[in-house]
C-alpha cells in the first residue's frame, strides 16, 4: 500500500527557512507580520506540516487555533 506525504512548509524569515529546502521542505518566506498571516491563509492543497519561525507563530497568535486540525503546525525553537 503506498499513501503519499503531504509538503512540508517552513514559513517566516528567509534567514530562518531557506535551508529547509536542502531537507525536501518548502520555504515560504514572510518578513513582515502582514506577509505572514497573508501566506498562512494562501496554503492550500497537499501540505500536511507548517513549521512556523518563532516570529511566524507570534503574528499569527490565535489564528492557528481558528483553522481545522489540518495541517500540522509547530513553531521551531528559537
Amino acid at each position: 500500500r503506498s499513501e503519499s506525504v503531504g509538503l512540508v512548509v517552513v514559513l517566516g524569515e528567509s534567514v530562518r527557512v531557506q535551508d529547509y529546502s536542502f531537507a525536501g521542505a518548502v520555504p515560504i518566506v514572510a518578513e513582515t507580520p502582514d506577509e505572514v498571516r497573508q501566506q498562512w491563509a494562501a496554503l492550500e492543497g497537499d501540505v500536511s506540516l507548517v513549521i512556523l519561525t518563532p516570529s511566524a507563530a507570534a503574528a499569527l497568535g490565535d489564528t492557528l487555533l481558528v483553522r481545522a486540525r489540518e495541517p500540522l503546525t509547530v513553531e521551531m525553537v528559537s
